[in-house]
């Protein structure tokens, strides 16, 4: 009897929910593991990946509740991979698979190659304002056809073909602009977006921690319902030879064992689907961070559960606005298309340059002496054809459209913080829930086992005590997973997902 007993099932279960610690993770842990929503899947002016699903969630969350739901065609599901695969198992911790995520993802990789784009549209309006030197040397020889030039009479002893003339020529050309405000502001401009496609890379950053987390989160929650899996397997099996004996010894008829057959059936079928589901996340998350294809690894971190001091909601809003990457770079944006503004409009002023080259020049480099020239121009447009108007008005278009997508990123912002918080709280009841129906589901089993044994009743109370019990433990799993989703997703709108998650590698 013991092999059958509940309290042993359950002591099982417990050591897979602890072992699912997986999914206790404290709450610094859950701030990095879920993928952004909506726009923050834009990690700046530059890097606009499409949004949808890299990795499916346990349970069954809605598209807005699950982080797993929108990122399989972003380039955060994607990567460069590293090294080649060797024939160890390679333990996986999550402080590895964050490092690797970070030099390896496909999203940061491309974020950080936009970083550079940047920097040239930066120099390019900068060269603008700095000299241009250049060096030349020639040497030629020209012939001149006089009656080619008008010179169509002819005076005597002259020849109406001159040369060939030899010309040698040497020097350094100058160009320098001495007063240009259009160009002073559009290097302003793209200094200013410079400054926004740096604040989309720690966007990327924080995608990438919180592409990999929630990956590596999904995966040993998969781990989890493998473990599960087994236990009912092995109850299933035990009640299984339980309901055979009887029916060899006559107290009880065949269709208790029918019953238990097709209990046991199931569990096998789904323990097949939950060895089938964790190999496939652990694809998913090999290719987040990088791994070799074909690398085998087994995941190392687990933490316990905890529950998750939140601040006031003003304090969060507070830091939201004051750290959030995304909304930096917008802010800056704003101050880049400001200055784009001022510069069209400079396109009216006057503009002063200077320009001067000194060398030598002569028939031959033997005979040459020194030749300069120096000069300033003075530049004033008066009509351009509506050029400069045009200008205006597009770049007055554009400083409208940066604002107005401030403003809406900031109410957005509002919203994520203030639907996270909800979503936490209604998490946490959840998982409490949670926990007593899977304790109210094992005392039902044991009671339905007892009743069996004693021939009070068949053993349909058994395998219905069976299936109540594999659902709580299932809702268990789902609203564990819910309640660290709603945390990472109040993590992701404050804007600390990549620092919370070094505090928590700290601590451990």
């Amino acid at each position: 009897m013991d092999d059958l007993s509940p309290r042993k099932q359950f002591r099982h279960k417990r050591m897979f929910f602890p072992g699912l610690a997986v999914l206790y993770v404290p709450a610094t842990f859950l701030l990095l593991c879920r993928p952004a929503l909506g726009q923050a899947l834009t990690p700046g002016p530059t890097a606009k990946p499409s949004s949808s699903s890299y990795s499916n969630a346990p349970g069954n969350s809605s598209p807005s509740n699950n982080p797993g739901a929108i990122l399989s065609q972003s380039p955060f599901s994607g990567s460069v991979p590293e090294g080649k695969a060797t024939a160890e198992v390679l333990p996986l911790s999550f402080k590895d698979a964050i490092d690797r995520g970070l030099r390896n993802n496909l999203g940061i990789l491309l974020q950080s190659d936009s970083t550079l784009t940047a920097r040239g549209e930066r120099w390019k309006e900068l060269s603008a304002l700095l000299p241009h030197l250049n060096a030349t040397v020639t040497e030629s020889a020209e012939q001149i056809d006089l009656a080619a030039l008008g010179f169509r009479f002819s005076l005597p002893g002259i020849s109406k073909v001159i040369g060939p003339i030899g010309v040698f020529q040497t020097g350094a050309y100058l160009t320098q602009s001495l007063f240009d405000y259009h160009a002073i502001e559009r290097k302003r401009g793209a200094s200013y977006n410079e400054k926004a496609v740096q604040y989309s890379l720690k966007t990327a950053r924080e995608l990438v921690v919180l592409a990999v987390g929630n990956a590596y989160l999904v995966t040993l929650s998969e781990a989890a319902r493998v473990d599960t899996a087994q236990a009912d397997l092995q109850t299933a099996q035990a009640l299984h030879g339980k309901a055979a004996d009887q029916q060899k010894a006559g107290v009880s008829p065949a269709i208790d064992t029918l019953r238990a057959r097709v209990e046991l059936q199931s569990r096998q079928q789904q323990l097949i689907v939950a060895r089938n589901d964790y190999a496939k996340e652990k694809l998913t998350l090999a290719r987040v961070i990088g791994l070799p294809p074909g690398q085998e690894f087994t995941l190392t971190t687990e933490a316990p559960y905890e529950p998750f001091a939140t601040s006031t909601l003003e304090e969060d809003l507070q830091r939201a606005y004051a750290s959030r990457p995304d909304y930096l770079a917008a802010a800056q944006q704003v101050r880049s298309a400001e200055e784009f503004r001022r510069a069209a409009t400079a396109e009216h002023y006057p503009s002063l340059d200077m320009a001067g080259n000194y060398g030598v020049a002569g028939i031959r480099p033997g005979s040459s002496h020194g030749v300069f020239e120096v000069g300033a121009t003075l530049t004033i447009p008066i009509f351009a054809g509506g050029k400069t108007h045009a200008d205006v008005l597009e770049a007055e278009a554009s400083l409208r459209q940066s604002r107005q997508q401030l403003e809406n990123l900031r109410g957005q912002i509002d919203y994520e913080v203030r639907s996270a918080r909800l979503d936490l709280t209604a998490a946490a009841d959840q998982v409490e829930v949670a926990r007593s129906s899977v304790d109210l589901a094992n005392q039902t089993l044991q009671q339905a086992r007892d009743r069996f044994v004693a021939g009070v009743t068949d053993n349909l109370e058994v395998v219905q005590a069976q299936e109540a019990l594999a659902s709580a433990n299932e809702s268990y799993i789902s609203s564990l997973y819910a309640h660290n989703v709603a945390k990472i997703s109040l993590a992701k709108a404050v804007g600390f997902a990549e620092e919370g998650v070094r505090q928590y590698l700290q601590r451990k």
